[in-house]
């Protein structure tokens, strides 16, 4: 291989770990505000629940809507190692992006 054919393999390399990391980064960024609107709604929901009266608050436990909120919550939970790793690969990425320390 040439040295001008190594160049632009390099270069080429390169710019594919850029985008990748670049893609990692968008997704972390879009998990990440997906995370705290779901966090500020469930607060919002502790607090409205607080406020209900016992038969409201049991009438609006029977509806599908609840179920569904319910629903989920469980699959936000079981989400919640897949985001994790998730997170720790684009970790690892922005490392090997980072310039090394001289």
């Amino acid at each position: 291989m040439s040295d001008n054919e190594e160049a632009a393999t390099d270069a080429t390399d390169a710019q594919q770990g850029s985008l990748a990391y670049e893609q990692a980064h968008l997704a972390y960024t879009i998990i990440q505000s997906l995370l705290e609107h779901t966090r500020v709604t469930q607060d919002l929901i502790a607090l409205m629940a607080q406020v209900l009266d016992e038969d409201t608050t049991k009438a609006l436990t029977n509806t599908p809507y609840w179920l569904a909120y319910l629903d989920s919550r469980r699959a936000m939970e079981r989400t919640r190692a897949d985001i994790e790793k998730f997170a720790e690969i684009w970790t690892r990425l922005a490392e090997e992006e980072s310039p090394p320390a001289r």
